[in-house]
């Protein structure tokens, strides 16, 4: 981990990964793929301009500026901020858990609060004054209990879980940039969280909030947690799209019953009606989520050591293993469990070649372990 108020011999390596993990064509997959495959984001840098001219693809990646790389760092510390990268031991174990963990982690607080045991509190914005009321409580309890309390700091429900555990722990995910806080009625609330808590983003500062930058912040707020209690939310609400990330991360979902008269109650009540958990008091979530703290869906561990991200070192078959892959994908996508079956080559052999096609823009990767060919690709071999 990299603390800007102690800067130490991470920097090199925090430059390193805000180059890469900036850079065109890197997602969250990529990056933890490239790291797997090279050690290090030093050397993932060094090595990728000429993986690329060895596979005749050079003209959809773009590298960052390495100046920039340093200018979001300079920042970041005069912001008084910590980075984790994802390779750091420091990262919270049971984000790092995610297939699309994010790469960086920029906070302020407390980092100490994002590892340990944390249950999601997310719902409605435009909540009821007894949902906020019920927020407060059940973040209050859960605290006590020994949970941070994890949020987005949006108004209604958020602020409420975020307010009732300020004593205890709690977590705020950002969606922008840690120096743009939103909604801004919340200042005060942030600036008690950084006193009190941690306040988190993968975003770099200066960044403004976008509609298309809550999702990724939602995966944060539920990947950091064994389990999400969602309060109110209406169908349709983003509450819900925590609560099904929730589900593909394999992270217990809760939810309150409210009346089938509240709009504000029916996505709830159709999360419990589909499976999630009834929740009436902390008591229903702390009886529930033992077994998740015993065991994480999958450990950080198991990840370092699975097949799918161990590099292939037979160039002869990662070349063999290209051809395949293209010839096997659409724009449908599929999973890549199937064309390892379908090609017959080691997993390490097609994990590098999609990396290296998607690197290339040949591919997507998709959630779910899932890749498709990108629009306007073409379907015959190009290496």
């Amino acid at each position: 981990m990299f603390n800007s108020q102690h800067p130490s011999h991470d920097e090199h390596e925090i430059i390193d990964s805000l180059q890469l993990s900036r850079s065109r064509s890197i997602g969250p997959i990529t990056f933890r793929q490239l790291i797997a495959r090279f050690g290090s984001a030093g050397a993932a840098l060094t090595a990728l301009p000429s993986l690329l001219r060895k596979r005749n693809r050079t003209a959809s990646f773009s590298l960052r500026p390495r100046d920039e790389a340093k200018q979001e760092l300079d920042a970041i510390v005069k912001l008084g901020a910590w980075v984790i990268p994802l390779q750091s031991q420091a990262y919270p174990e049971a984000l790092a858990a995610t297939e699309d963990a994010p790469p960086i982690l920029i906070g302020l607080g407390d980092p100490e609060l994002v590892t340990r045991r944390s249950i999601a509190v997310v719902g409605a914005r435009n909540a009821s004054a007894n949902g906020r009321r019920l927020a407060r409580q059940f973040a209050a309890d859960l605290g006590t209990a020994g949970l941070i309390v994890t949020s987005g700091l949006a108004r209604g429900i958020d602020t409420a879980a975020h307010q009732g555990s300020l004593e205890t722990g709690t977590v705020a995910v950002v969606a922008g940039g840690l120096d743009v806080v939103y909604p801004s009625e919340n200042q005060g609330l942030f600036e008690a969280i950084v006193e009190r808590g941690a306040a988190l983003s993968e975003m770099a500062p200066g960044t403004r909030p976008q509609a298309r930058y809550f999702p990724r912040r939602n995966r944060i707020v539920s990947g950091l947690s064994r389990g999400t209690l969602v309060v109110e939310a209406a169908r349709n609400s983003g509450s819900l799209i925590t609560a099904r990330i929730a589900l593909e991360q394999g992270r217990e979902v809760f939810a309150v019953p409210g009346s089938p008269l509240d709009p504000r109650s029916q996505g709830g009540n159709d999360l419990i009606r589909n499976g999630a958990i009834l929740t009436e008091s902390a008591e229903d979530i702390l009886s529930n989520l033992e077994s998740s703290f015993r065991k994480l869906p999958i450990t950080r561990q198991a990840l370092e050591k699975s097949a799918f991200c161990t590099p292939a070192n037979d160039e002869s078959e990662i070349a063999e293993a290209h051809g395949d892959i293209v010839s096997l994908l659409s724009d449908t996508p599929v999973a890549v469990d199937e064309l390892i079956r379908q090609c017959q080559l080691s997993p390490a052999a097609v994990s590098s070649a999609i990396l290296e096609l998607e690197l290339s823009g040949a591919v997507d990767r998709l959630p779910g372990n899932m890749v498709a060919l990108r629009s306007g690709a073409s379907a015959r071999p190009a290496f």
